[in-house]
């Protein structure tokens, strides 16, 4: 049994599209399976059926079987795979100790039809190519150009550790805005349960003092009115705004374009998400120029990588202006989305012959500079948080005993 087909990538704005599995027949009578993305099983069928397939089942991949194969899995098998055939153990071999070691079911599987894939006579970036879920264009054009050059174990090392660098940029950027959000929302509901059972209950005492109540305590009672009348509404409404624009955003390409290009302007955490890209462009372009791959068919993986709608229109640019015989430096000067610094060094490595080592350094001074950019946000944050919950619970608090305190005063 051979597999065949490549899985079709998901088009971005179009509607939502699942994993499907599929079994046929080519036209030799030849038995064929294969994955493949798309919004429905009909889309798979007619697909398969342009294709030449006669298709005998589809079936749509459920996440419960196995749970989800996530890019640190896939760092970490490259990595594994990398150190064993730089120990000399043979590739089939290297996939069976793999699939053996792996405590993760979806990915033993995985791997288990990538390894068959190579037993029948493909490639390894073939075998690769037909999983382009969890082996993007950019994995699969380095483990083509590592066999073709005879060092394929160096390339696969040279792709984990650039997995392993980008998994931590996501990581830092995702620590950054992990605190801030996580103190936000639990400042959130402690308001909420303020409004929707204390409040109330001081109003209820406050009720049977017969007097006026200071301005600040009436308001506060006021709001916690509006809550308890129309909680149901308040929150319908908070979580229909929030459902609707995770919908629009994953389905409009204008909406991603449009929120990358405000996150990129935002005070703080706009220059750390900016940093964070330009590291991730330049370590991708690097670490695809080192492999051999030419810069024009490099480009073609960098933009999808950096991660930002914004630097994917910038990086067609380029690409387009370098196709044209535009040195990579000026085209990237024309796109005015890079610091002088980078464009800088881009120039002394191409001047130099040694455009991958400089856009390495690259990479590793903004990756630093994410370092510390995150380690100063956190302790940025930290105060403001405090003055703000301070302000805002503390002065429900101070209203709410206002009365009190009057009633002291007079005794």
């Amino acid at each position: 049994m051979a597999t065949a087909t490549r899985a079709s990538r998901p088009v971005k704005g179009g509607p939502k599209e699942d994993l499907y599995h599929w079994e046929g027949k080519d036209k030799g009578g030849k038995i064929i399976r294969g994955e493949m993305r798309a919004a429905a099983e009909s889309v798979v069928q007619a697909t398969l059926r342009r294709q030449g397939v006669t298709v005998s089942k589809v079936k749509k991949q459920r996440m419960s079987r196995g749970g989800k194969i996530t890019d640190k899995d896939i760092a970490l098998f490259t990595r594994q795979l990398a150190t064993m055939m730089k120990a000399g153990v043979p590739l089939l071999q290297a996939f069976d100790i793999g699939i053996k070691g792996s405590g993760n079911p979806a990915l033993a599987r995985l791997l288990n039809e990538v390894r068959n894939d190579v037993e029948t006579g493909l490639s390894l970036s073939q075998a690769f190519s037909r999983h382009p879920v969890h082996f993007d264009k950019l994995f699969c054009s380095l483990v083509a150009a590592g066999e073709q050059a005879g060092i394929l174990d160096s390339l696969l090392d040279r792709i984990a550790t650039y997995k392993e660098k980008i998994l931590a940029i996501k990581s830092k950027i995702k620590s950054a805005l992990f605190y801030p959000i996580a103190v936000m929302v639990v400042a959130a509901l402690v308001i909420s349960v303020m409004m929707l059972f204390v409040i109330p209950e001081f109003k209820n005492v406050f009720s049977s003092f017969g007097a006026d109540l200071p301005a600040p305590t009436q308001i506060v009672i006021a709001i916690s009115d509006f809550f308890v009348d129309y909680w149901y509404v308040i929150f319908g409404i908070l979580i229909g705004i929030v459902v609707a624009i995770g919908y629009t955003y994953r389905r409009s390409v204008a909406m991603q374009i449009a929120v990358d290009r405000t996150v990129l302007k935002l005070p703080v955490i706009g220059d750390i998400i900016r940093k964070a890209t330009v590291a991730r462009w330049a370590r991708t372009l690097s670490t695809m120029f080192a492999a051999g791959v030419p810069l024009v068919e490099a480009l073609d993986s960098v933009g999808s990588a950096s991660g930002n709608h914004v630097y994917v229109t910038a990086t067609k640019q380029i690409q387009g202006e370098v196709s044209t015989g535009t040195s990579l430096t000026v085209a990237m000067q024309n796109a005015f989305v890079f610091p002088t610094m980078v464009v800088q060094m881009v120039s002394i490595g191409e001047e130099s012959g040694q455009l991958d080592s400089m856009l390495s350094k690259v990479a590793d001074f903004f990756e630093q500079e994410v370092d510390d950019a995150v380690a100063g946000l956190s302790q940025l944050l930290e105060p403001i948080i405090m003055v703000f919950l301070g302000t805002v619970i503390g002065g429900l608090v101070v209203a709410m005993y206002l009365p009190i305190f009057k009633i002291g005063a007079v005794v």
